[in-house]
């Protein structure tokens, strides 16, 4: 059983909606759900392509998926979790857009955050001691030949590569795109998807506690709290 912080927004909002339509995967129940006409693209190649996102939920990472070390639980874990809601504040981006990073397709900030970055920094250190070592199948997965030397040292320290300044927030679409007129294709429908909430301003003001039960099977969001501290104080 893997466990991750994710921001997601309250499933109520606009954009969950649009999220899990885009994806066909709600990630709050796990229902799957047809997807949304896109554009000019074929709905079974829409399948396709959201096929990796859908497992893992329309979300962005925070702490990175781990496993429980031996002798913790998954009671402290939770509360952990709902202590670190209530003592960080909410974000306030200037909008997403959709951009193409590492091959895929993904919602991100127009303009970088600084409150952003802290908070992600802060999910990965906070529930860190909670977290097992990644196997050494878990570590060549991630395929350290093709880092950085400092994303490798990140993958050695904290079990993933992409934290603290190699971290970027991301709301992911769609896999690997290899072509690139594809990609603009689906980038246009995706613009035009979203359209009603990406470049307007948006609070992120939620975190979810999500389980992957088994191996390679979906992502669920066990619990969602608010981010209760206020933005008048540094959390």
């Amino acid at each position: 059983m893997r466990y991750a912080i994710y921001y997601t927004p309250d499933r109520d909002e606009l954009l969950a909606g649009l999220g899990a339509r885009w994806l066909g995967r709600d990630l709050f129940t796990g229902h799957t759900m047809q997807q949304a006409l896109a554009g000019d693209i074929d709905p079974e190649r829409l399948e396709i392509v959201t096929r990796d996102p859908r497992r893992y939920g329309f979300h962005a990472t925070l702490k990175p998926p781990f496993r429980l070390k031996d002798g913790a639980e998954p009671a402290e874990l939770a509360a952990r979790f709902e202590a670190f809601a209530k003592t960080h504040a909410p974000v306030a981006l200037s909008g997403l857009v959709v951009a193409r990073i590492g091959g895929f397709l993904a919602l991100v900030p127009a303009a970088p955050s600084q409150e952003l970055e802290h908070l992600a920094a802060a999910a990965v250190e906070a529930f860190d001691d909670l977290r097992a070592p990644p196997s050494e199948e878990e570590i060549a997965r991630r395929r350290p030949d093709a880092l950085t030397g400092r994303q490798r040292d990140l993958l050695q320290r904290w079990g993933y590569p992409y934290v603290f300044e190699e971290f970027r927030f991301h709301m992911t679409l769609t896999g690997k795109l290899d072509d690139a007129v594809e990609a603009e294709t689906l980038a246009a429908a995706a613009r035009s998807f979203f359209a009603p909430v990406i470049e307007k301003p948006i609070s992120l003001s939620t975190v979810a506690l999500c389980i992957e039960s088994a191996p390679a099977t979906p992502f669920l969001a066990e619990r969602l709290s608010p981010l209760q501290a206020s933005t008048d104080v540094d959390a």
